[in-house]
């Protein structure tokens, strides 16, 4: 069979200047994966306001927006506002100030400590400040202890001030590093991301606010810088009850984090995944049109001016449809140095907030505060009191439901389950996935049968045509047959395995595809942390993963057209690259067959696509391919039992066979 010669004969043959290498320290596909990441940044900053240009448009489609907001942090269908338990720990007292250390569960086991000040000297309703705190290391302490001359001053102004611990920096320590240093690329098929977890702890902060007496539910902003200006934008985006945002240096655009790779700079706390593919902005759009200040440095190295001039840009135009005059709802402040809590900022924070909150318009200055020990501040002074119920350190485990559709019973139950569950995957994993994925294009051919095939946009595969014996076996559709033989990164490019021999693939005649990223000849550097170019991938929408799903199912399109739409095709693959070959036969058509070798019972092993634990999970996934032929090989025997009862309530029982590898 000669299928990829005769492919050949129909091409033009391109050379592949990507495949040298840009430096000594530089890999052949580096250039490559930069190229496919800037292209696809481009085209999700063209969507800005999603294409409304005016306030009315732009109103219509903003309850949505949020909704998909809250959904791209975790957050939606929203928690449920379960009891705060908030309670007092103890108390400092100062001249005109007191200190309440307090903690509450924003989620039950989810602890927030933090320190409320407020003054001593004015009674009634008093407008109140959230700050949120950046990424100030203080161990036991809680990183709102670097912060607490922010607090001192509010409440020396006549503000109560509660200054909230991050998870990962707080009395109680979390993880905000999950994907940036752990490689937990699990978070990402779970759609958990820390960030999800500072904007809930804020708006519940919020809840626990106007439920003091002393508090004017009325008159409330959020504040904080770096880590803690990211989450002004988040709380403030997700609670209307927010009347004053001022979020200093939290916020570049995708420009910048992905073309000009400043994620890198970045822990996971400061990124949702863009499941909705938004230009950044759009989270800071959500604010308008209530007041906000968008403060930095000049010269802030990871919130970079031509960025924060970009953003300022385009809030300027949603801000100029609520405004009388410019400046007067929205303003950019900044200062000269980088990245600081410098006093230039903090007093500009102060005046805006003075002028929305109180019509205070008066020249404001800071006056030398009292600086409290770390440990006095605690609101748990010993580990010992730390409480025993405490989930802070495990809640990217549970905070995000994770899906379990109920099985179908009867053929008609199988349709309708499939239809829900193939739509979800279309909302949120595969999102404006083409219909057809056409088919790869042939770039160059390499001796001994090798090709260099483009996929989509700058992305190059490499395929290799391995020739059986004998007469290739005919199917029960008596139609012939291909194997496409998925390899995982660590398998050599271009080789057969030598699981192969093992199987019914063995004398068949195969194609070996090494997918994006994926052997030596394509791959890109790899370094942890930052682990740029996954983390890259989900701030557009995407995962490298689902990137080989596309170059699987454009291959399997490539090889059915070549020989007329005639070939049917298999697909193997031992490990994910066997789970990827089963999504790409979901959407593919002229994928019959699927052969999963070792395949892992979660996508918690991988593969890694975005929010698909969020529906269901690998048993589902091979259910759904339903009425195709699958053959499971070594799977585990549990978790694997839900694929078969799938494909039994479907009525197509004998078409899954699950067994072991030959010895």
């Amino acid at each position: 069979m000669q299928i990829l010669s005769r492919v050949a004969c129909l091409v033009l043959i391109f050379s592949v200047p990507l495949l040298a290498q840009e430096s000594p320290n530089s890999s052949p596909g580096d250039a490559m994966i930069d190229s496919h990441l800037i292209l696809e940044t481009a085209q999700v900053s063209r969507r800005f306001l999603e294409g409304a240009n005016s306030r009315e448009e732009w109103e219509s489609q903003r309850g949505e927006l949020k909704r998909r907001y809250f959904e791209m942090l975790g957050l939606w269908p929203l928690p449920d506002r379960t009891p705060l338990k908030a309670t007092v720990t103890g108390t400092l007292s100062l001249e005109g100030v007191q200190v309440e250390k307090v903690h509450f569960q924003s989620r039950p086991g989810l602890y927030v400590t933090g320190n409320l000040y407020r003054p001593t000297n004015i009674a009634g309703k008093l407008p109140a400040v959230l700050y949120v705190c950046g990424h100030a290391d203080k161990g036991r302490d809680g990183n709102k202890t670097a912060y607490q001359h922010h607090g001192m001053w509010f409440a020396t102004h006549g503000y109560v001030c509660l200054m909230i611990d991050t998870l990962q920096l707080g009395e109680i320590a979390g993880i905000h590093h999950g994907t940036y240093r752990k490689e937990r690329w699990w978070w990402q098929s779970a759609g958990y991301t820390p960030a999800g977890v500072e904007c809930w702890n804020g708006v519940r902060a919020f809840d626990y606010l106007v439920s003091r007496p002393d508090v004017d539910a009325e008159k409330l902003a959020v504040t904080g810088r770096s880590g803690g200006g990211a989450a002004s934008f988040w709380i403030a985006a997700a609670d209307d009850r927010v009347k004053v945002c001022v979020p200093v240096s939290g916020m570049a655009d995708l420009q910048c984090y992905v073309d000009d790779k400043v994620c890198n700079g970045h822990c996971d706390c400061m990124f949702f995944y863009n499941t909705y593919r938004w230009e950044w902005t759009t989270i800071a759009a959500l604010v308008a049109p209530r007041p906000m200040l968008f403060e930095n440095s000049g010269y802030d190295p990871i919130f970079p001016m031509p960025a924060n001039e970009r953003i300022r840009d385009r809030l300027s135009k949603i801000y100029g449809w609520y405004e009388k005059k410019p400046g007067e709802l929205f303003d950019v402040g900044v200062t000269p140095g980088g990245h600081t809590d410098n006093v230039a900022l903090r007093l500009m924070a102060y005046r805006w907030i003075n002028h929305h909150l109180k019509g205070d318009n008066s020249e404001v200055d800071e006056p030398k505060l009292p600086v409290i020990e770390g440990k006095q501040l605690r609101v748990f002074p010993e580990d010992s009191d730390l409480p025993a119920d405490r989930l802070n350190a495990t809640i990217d485990e549970t905070f995000v439901p994770a899906g379990n559709p109920e099985p179908p019973k009867t053929p008609e139950e199988f349709t309708s389950w499939s239809n829900r569950l193939t739509q979800r995957l279309e909302e949120l994993v595969f999102r404006e996935w083409p219909d057809q994925v056409p088919a790869a294009e042939v770039r160059d051919r390499r001796a001994d049968g090798e090709y260099i095939l483009g996929t989509e946009d700058e992305i190059l595969v490499l395929a290799r045509r391995h020739e059986a014996p004998q007469q290739v076996p005919k199917s029960p559709e008596h139609r012939e047959r291909l194997w496409l033989v998925i390899l995982n990164p660590d398998e050599p490019e271009a080789k057969l395995p030598e699981w192969v021999k093992d199987t019914v693939l063995a004398g068949q005649s195969t194609v070996t595809i090494s997918p994006r990223g994926c052997g030596e000849s394509l791959a890109w550097t790899r370094k942890n942390p930052p682990n740029y170019v996954e983390r890259a991938h989900a701030l557009v929408g995407r995962t490298v993963d689902a990137g080989r799903v596309y170059d699987i199912q454009a291959v399997a399109r490539w090889l059915h057209e070549a020989d007329g739409n005639e070939l049917t095709i298999g697909v193997a693959g031992r490990g994910p690259a066997g789970v990827l070959g089963a999504y790409a036969a979901l959407f593919e058509t002229s994928i019959s067959e699927v052969l999963l070798v070792d395949p892992p019972k979660s996508h918690r092993e991988g593969p890694t696509l975005l929010n698909v634990l969020r529906i269901f999970d690998v048993p589902d996934a091979i259910g759904l391919l339903a009425p195709r032929h699958v053959t499971l090989l070594s799977a585990d025997t549990d978790a694997f039992k839900r694929s078969e009862q799938i494909y039994k309530a479907a009525g197509y029982e004998s078409r899954i066979t699950r067994t072991t590898l030959k010895k």
